[in-house]
């Protein structure tokens, strides 16, 4: 049991300012045999109620706000803002690069302050932005509202992590993640369609509102409105007002069995040496390579798809059309992947099957003739590069599946984005203006990084495995049975040490 004495000391040293953003809740320790399996049950439904509908709505409205400048370019967008060469591709490259300057100071506001909230007001700000996005005109003014937008977006992928963490076992973080992760295809598929009325009145009456604008107003005006919902709604459990104070006690004892510690403390320190562990861990280093690997083909895609799939030989409203059997596919493929992965040690073995379909359909798309007889044949390539999508939610459910200690998680979470911002940003930049309209040495590029992530997810998965072999053995030797070694693990963890740290840790692959 705490101290009262420290209790009372912890609770004085929050801030007035803190206490206006949250409620104070003060638990004592829990266990997870403190609660029966019926009460479990019942609260994990109502979390998965309150937050996976929501959740699953913010993701992809920022994934359609983030990628709604693929689709205004099929409607003259790049010609009424006076676009030349490279200029368009370095609308997605400062996005990504504003996304990796802003990441670390975000993730730490949100550690001090709160997740939901910040979120919640950020989204507020990014669907300003994108409204805003109507009124620019040149390539000056979307280059800075390019980077305003990463700015107020660069919150919501670590946050999602930290709230998918601190409400869910480790065996549900890849099914729950994998609900929201569907919003990217899933949501994308109700924003196309209202996207193709918009292309389609728009080109019925040349005299009125253009396309790529009337696509502006539609997508920041659907986050602004989200983001009312998130600030009441949103957060970790000491934040949000929809648990009872005993069903805050019931969520910090479900996940205690996690290893990775628990969300009960209201001030979070940060630790010198697990920023260090963060950055010598080989595990760091196979999870940025990996989502560098996996960022480039995807930042190239998603920016340029619809242009690629003009190639072909498909008008603007068709190529939106076009898209949606993939986007719906995609959703198929994450919801298989899913279920999977309610399997031990799936997760690893899926990101390496996934790889292969794509890295097939990028090299045949770049090596099949230029003719418009093909259009079917490239189509179904492209097709096929849709079970990509999954490795990047997939190669995310590390941090708080598989990373020890708060300090340490909020590092290797902020690394890992790092990541994922420099290879979104370097892809685009793949795509050569004296390329266009087909892009093959962007495509071929693109097949060689997935060829690469295959490589090094192998590697890593071998050494995750060799590193639980390690401690299985070190703790038959000292006689633990495998109860026990659960049993102390989960105490490690709520001692807020690392993975490394913990012996009795084991890793999920």
């Amino acid at each position: 049991m705490s101290n009262p004495a420290s209790s009372l000391n912890e609770k004085k040293s929050v801030s007035d300012a803190d206490e206006t953003v949250f409620p104070q809740v003060e638990f004592d320790e829990v266990r997870e045999t403190d609660y029966t399996e019926e009460q479990y049950k019942k609260l994990l439904r109502k979390i998965d109620w309150f937050l996976l509908p929501l959740m699953w709505v913010a993701y992809g409205v920022q994934q359609a706000d983030k990628t709604g400048i693929s689709t205004q370019a099929l409607f003259n967008f790049r010609q009424d803002n006076h676009l030349v060469g490279q200029q368009y591709s370095w609308l997605s490259t400062i996005f990504y690069l504003s996304y990796l300057v802003f990441e670390f100071p975000m993730s730490y506001v949100m550690q001090r302050v709160s997740v939901g909230k910040t979120l919640s007001v950020l989204m507020f700000f990014w669907g300003i932005i994108v409204l805003c996005t109507a009124f620019a005109h040149n390539w000056a003014g979307l280059m800075v509202l390019r980077t305003l937008q990463g700015l107020f977006e660069c919150t919501i992928s670590p946050s999602f992590l930290l709230i998918i963490g601190t409400w869910y076992k480790t065996s549900e973080h890849a099914s729950r993640s994998i609900i929201w992760g569907t919003a990217n295809s899933g949501f994308g598929v109700i924003v196309s369609l209202c996207m193709y009325a918009i292309g389609d009145s728009a080109t019925k009456h040349d005299s009125g509102l253009a396309a790529w604008k009337g696509i502006s107003f539609f997508l920041g005006g659907t986050t602004i409105l989200l983001s009312f919902f998130c600030w009441f709604l949103l957060g970790t459990p000491r934040e949000v007002a929809w648990v009872s104070k005993e069903e805050r006690r019931i969520a910090q004892a479900r996940i205690v069995s996690n290893k990775t510690g628990t969300d009960h403390h209201s001030r979070r320190e940060w630790k010198k040496d697990q920023i260090l562990e963060a950055f010598i861990d080989p595990s760091t280093w196979f999870l940025f390579c990996s989502v560098v690997l996996a960022g480039l083909p995807n930042g190239g895609i998603t920016s340029f798809g619809s242009l690629v799939y003009t190639s072909f030989g498909f008008t603007s409203l068709e190529t939106i059309l076009y898209d949606i059997p993939r986007q719906a596919m995609s959703i198929v493929w994450f919801l298989f992947v899913g279920y999977l992965c309610r399997f031990p040690n799936m997760r690893f073995w899926l990101m390496l099957f996934s790889i292969i379909p794509g890295f097939i359909g990028l090299l045949a798309l770049a090596l099949l003739p230029a003719s418009n007889d093909y259009r079917w044949i490239k189509f179904g390539m492209y097709f096929m590069t849709m079970t990509t999508n999954i490795n990047g939610l997939l190669l995310w459910m590390h941090v708080p599946s598989n990373v020890g200690g708060r300090t340490k998680k909020s590092a290797v979470s902020s690394i890992m984005f790092i990541a994922y911002c420099v290879g979104n940003a370097g892809g685009s930049q793949f795509f050569r203006a004296e390329d266009a309209p087909r892009y093959i040495p962007a495509l071929i590029s693109c097949s060689i990084c997935l060829g690469l992530e295959f490589v090094f997810v192998l590697t890593w998965r071998i050494y995750l495995s060799y590193q639980n072999h390690t401690r299985d053995k070190a703790a038959e030797a000292e006689g633990l049975t495998p109860e026990q070694v659960k049993e102390l693990g989960a105490e490690n963890g709520e001692k807020d040490i690392t993975d490394r740290q913990n012996p009795h840790f084991r890793y999920s692959y």
